[in-house]
């Protein structure tokens, strides 16, 4: 049984842990539905995410293919793409390993590849090239709490086994101190792919949680007889932002309109939670203010002319 204790400790030796049948097979199904009544936007040579004649690049003619919007779609496709925002399976694990308050970070996406397709070469960590430190994708755990800057969440929508392809990764990259060669991370060392790049190994249904402080990517898709499909969401901490969605573009109208109080949670920008911050209660069924005393607010209404300095 993969209890929060264990989730914890196999995220901090990993950089990435795997939850079991977080979706029925109803909310597979739903998701994959709703996919198929909508477009598919291929990458094409000059967005690749390959380089040519490595292990990640595929047949070379077939690119990957991606989706979003799914947050706006109209009902009833996108009701189970909002609900992994705050999915009742998810939240007391979202919380241990980004924080009350965790917050969308990036508008999600679903990727797909058909056979042939091409994959991504290793990317992220917690090092540049040269060696430096990479505070935006840190990875932290101290005093017994784990700290992600960002952490990616995505939902398999179809099998993965082993020898497919699909998500990869570098084993506890998350805590290395020397950088990874552009060799490695290519995939022209092959004795490095050999041993330390690994496919995990998962059902539709399953959830993969992992650190973008851990070097991973994506392998080309082998099965002829399914496309491989996920929906990937990155989440942050409430103070943090990594992309910009939420700001000067704002999320789209379609996004936000008809959402439960949870979602709305999820969507908020970053601010500290003592002030007046909507966090999602454990079980996921309600939402929780630290709240900000009145009198706090009406003096910084009188100096600032807004609630909020």
């Amino acid at each position: 049984m993969q209890t929060l204790e264990r989730t914890r400790l196999l995220f901090d030796l990993q950089g990435f842990v795997v939850i079991r049948n977080v979706l029925t097979k109803e909310e597979v199904a739903a998701a994959n539905t709703a996919i198929d009544a909508h477009t598919w936007h291929e990458r094409g040579a000059p967005v690749r995410n390959s380089k040519d004649e490595t292990k990640f690049a595929g047949d070379m003619k077939t690119g990957r293919l991606d989706m979003a919007g799914m947050l706006g779609w109209e009902d009833p496709h996108r009701r189970v793409f909002r609900k992994m925002l705050a999915h009742p399976g998810l939240v007391s694990t979202l919380h241990a390993l980004v924080g009350e308050g965790y917050r969308l970070d990036h508008s999600p996406l679903v990727l797909g590849q058909n056979q042939g397709a091409e994959g991504f070469g290793l990317h992220g960590g917690p090092l540049t090239a040269s060696g430096r430190f990479v505070p935006q994708l840190q990875y932290r755990c101290v005093q017994g709490e784990i700290y992600n800057t960002l952490l990616g969440v995505s939902f398999q929508l179809s099998d993965h086994n082993a020898g497919d392809g699909g998500f990869c990764v570098v084993r506890g990259s998350h805590k290395m101190n020397f950088p990874i060669t552009k060799a490695m991370l290519d995939g022209d060392d092959a004795d490095f792919l050999e041993t330390c790049v690994e496919q995990p190994v998962t059902q539709a249904g399953d959830v993969v949680l992992f650190s973008e402080a851990t070097v991973h990517g994506c392998l080309p898709w082998t099965p002829a007889d399914r496309q491989r499909r996920v929906a990937l969401f990155r989440f942050a901490p409430a103070t943090h932002a990594f992309a910009r969605g939420y700001c000067s573009e704002r999320w789209p109208e379609a996004f936000l309109d008809g959402m439960s109080e949870q979602e709305l949670a999820v969507m908020q920008p970053p601010f500290h939670p003592m002030y007046d911050r909507a966090t999602l209660s454990e079980d996921a069924q309600s939402t929780i203010s630290q709240g900000r005393a009145q009198v706090k607010k009406d003096f910084d209404l009188e100096v600032f002319g807004t609630k909020y300095y």
